[in-house]
Order: structure tokens, then sequence, then C-alpha cells
């Protein structure tokens, strides 16, 4: 089982900053693809961000430029750092991971609670 806590949401005014962070733990052999999605009121989630253990990413494209994704391998911790925020950014932000729970085994999909993110005009 894998146990994902968010933190760092909070209220801001566009153009702003915020850096989310999210700590995994639990019993794994290794997370293979940490993500962090949002869902905005009346939407469906989206992925906004993932990363590989090897250190590859992808944003989605709304993001691409103002949001930077990281992660540490031995601390089993996520970040993304948001600039230049938009109130459209405002929405529940959600960390992922697709981690194995023994060697050579298909991946589990696990999810935190979510974070508020809100950003003022």
């Amino acid at each position: 089982q894998v146990q994902l806590v968010e933190s760092g949401g909070g209220l801001v005014q566009a153009g702003g900053s915020l850096r989310l962070s999210c700590a995994a733990s639990g019993s794994f052999f290794r997370i293979a693809v940490m993500a962090w999605y949002r869902q905005a009121p009346g939407k469906q989630r989206e992925l906004v961000a993932s990363i590989t253990s090897s250190g590859s990413t992808n944003y989605a494209d709304s993001v691409k430029g103002r949001f930077t994704i990281s992660r540490d391998n031995a601390k089993n911790t996520m970040d993304l750092q948001l600039n230049s925020l938009k109130p459209e950014d405002t929405a529940v932000y959600v960390c992922n991971a697709e981690a194995l729970l023994l060697p050579s085994t298909y991946p589990y999909n696990y999810w935190g609670q979510g974070t508020q993110v809100t950003v003022s005009s």
C-alpha cells in the first residue's frame, strides 16, 4: 500500500507562485511515475504534469513554461512549482503515483486527498 500526502496549497493572487509537495509512504518496491492532476468545480480531472523515476517530464499545454515538476526518488517526494498563476489554475490539485509493490509486477495506481489552490484575479 502507498499513502500520498499533499501540502502547499493556498490562496494567491494572479501572477503569484506556489509550491506543492507530495510525500509517499508505505510498503512498496518503487514508484514508477508520479503526477499531479487537478480538478476544478464542474470540470473533469485533468493531468497537469508527470515525471518518471528517470526524470522524464510531461506537461499539459496550459501549464508549460509556468509549472515545473520535480521528484526525489530517495525520499519518495514530488514537488510542483507553480509560477505566473492564473485564475483558471484554481482547482484541487491531487498527487498520483504508479507504484510497484513487488519487483517485476504491474504498478498500482494511488491517489492523495488533494490540496486546494485558489488564484484570485
